[in-house]
């Protein structure tokens, strides 16, 4: 007879073989209904920054509600801006899941002069006054290590918030002050 504890720990053993084989679960941008991008430029690997920001629009905390701020985001990008896609290489909703922007070895349009040696994550909302909450910043954390993994970011990357780069508030004061605290992060 198998005891509960052996089924717990081969349980446990199949999700953490799971997670490692497939990384973080990601809604493509084909789910959440966006748009081909007219071009893309390929991003190297090993890179040594990440960059966080915030959307500075509204705040989502559904599937649906994320999906639409997500499509009205690339539209805006695409059809004012001129850009090739969605600026951003993944987004971090209300609801805590990653989403698909340019996406792994694309290059970003997301902070000037460092997108060809960053991936651009960015929050969705405006975080001078939403705030994050557990699941969000898990979801960043596990992406990152994500990057790592699969070779996207170097083992030593810098983490910055989005004003370290360029003049602007982004991440936002709840973004910027959440940051400061992670282990990647530097003045």
């Amino acid at each position: 007879m198998v005891s509960s504890a052996t089924v717990a720990l081969l349980l446990t053993v199949l999700v953490y073989s799971q997670y490692a084989a497939q990384g973080v679960a990601i809604v493509s941008k084909a789910e959440w209904g966006g748009r081909a991008p007219n071009y893309r430029v390929a991003l190297g690997n090993y890179l040594n920054y990440a960059i966080i920001h915030h959307t500075a629009g509204n705040y989502c905390e559904t599937r649906a509600a994320c999906a639409q701020q997500l499509r009205n985001i690339q539209s805006y990008h695409m059809d004012s801006l001129g850009w090739p896609d969605i600026g951003y290489n993944f987004l971090i909703g209300g609801d805590g899941a990653v989403y698909e922007g340019r996406g792994w070895n694309s290059m970003g349009a997301h902070a000037a002069e460092w997108n060809s040696i960053s991936i651009g994550i960015s929050y969705l909302g405006n975080f001078n006054w939403d705030t994050l909450e557990p699941n969000m910043i898990s979801a960043a954390q596990n992406l990152l290590q994500d990057a790592v993994n699969r070779g996207q970011l170097s083992s030593g990357y810098v983490l910055y918030g989005h004003r370290q780069v360029s003049a602007t508030e982004c991440p936002g004061t709840h973004i910027w002050n959440e940051i400061r605290g992670w282990s990647h992060w530097r003045a």
